[in-house]
């Protein structure tokens, strides 16, 4: 059940990327970007065991923010990017401030969602303030590589829109590499047990791997809609 709901997601949340875009353009994907930011940080609390293998959730939402940066990156520029990246930086903050603003109320007798409330967001801190951290870091490393591989490129082969599966990945495996290690020491480190700690490394960026490679044909659809836009504006 575990490995089918992952494929679903998989497929769900990709397409959702390519129709915010194709529906709302730019502001489409900073809005995705946004809100997939925030419920992965609530989502990577969860642990479960799929494909073999011990892992968090909020693995595949945290990849497709990836995807809309490449696609910004290979389609808007490279400030446009790098908004995407301020802005769920941002909602993140407000996020967590708000949610901390919960647990200082004083529930009513007749409350029941008080106590869920607790178990879950008073964990949230250390988890969003290690993803605010990481994922500022790491999306910032994944787009200097996009351009970095898009410019090595370009000088050499003398033509901007060839190579944008190396770009892709070329920047994806590195930043996600970086982003799994980092996070999961950050966030779980004295939670969970070293050999867990491992796991969670090896499962989390086995299926960023995954994603990665799978995201390809998305950013290649993305950039299809970006010049039929553009042709149909000329």
């Amino acid at each position: 059940m575990n490995e089918l709901l992952l494929i679903l997601s998989l497929v769900g949340l990709y397409g959702s990327v390519v129709l915010f875009y194709r529906l709302f353009g730019k502001l489409g994907l900073y809005c995705y970007s946004a809100v997939a930011t925030v419920l992965a940080n609530i989502e990577v609390l969860l642990l479960v065991d799929a494909f073999g293998m011990e892992m968090t959730l909020g693995n595949i939402l945290f990849a497709t923010t990836f995807i809309v940066t490449d696609i910004l990156s290979e389609t808007e520029g490279k400030k446009a990017a790098q908004k995407a990246v301020y802005l769920s930086v941002g909602c993140s903050v407000l996020f967590l401030l708000v949610s901390q603003s919960w647990l200082l109320y004083i529930p009513a007798a007749g409350d029941w969602a008080a106590p869920s409330f607790h178990a879950i967001f008073a964990s949230t801190p250390r988890t969003l303030l290690s993803s605010l951290f990481v994922y500022a870091v790491t999306q910032m490393i994944d787009v200097w590589l996009y351009h970095f591989w898009w410019n090595l490129t370009q000088r050499r082969f003398g033509d901007s829109r060839r190579f944008l599966w190396l770009r892709n990945n070329g920047s994806t495996l590195i930043s996600q590499l970086a982003n799994t290690v980092l996070f999961t020491l950050l966030a779980f480190w004295g939670v969970y047990d070293a050999p867990t700690i491992v796991s969670i490394i090896l499962s989390s960026y086995a299926i960023f791997i995954v994603t990665s490679l799978v995201d390809t044909p998305v950013v290649y659809v993305a950039r299809r809609i970006h010049d039929k836009a553009v042709q149909a504006q000329s």
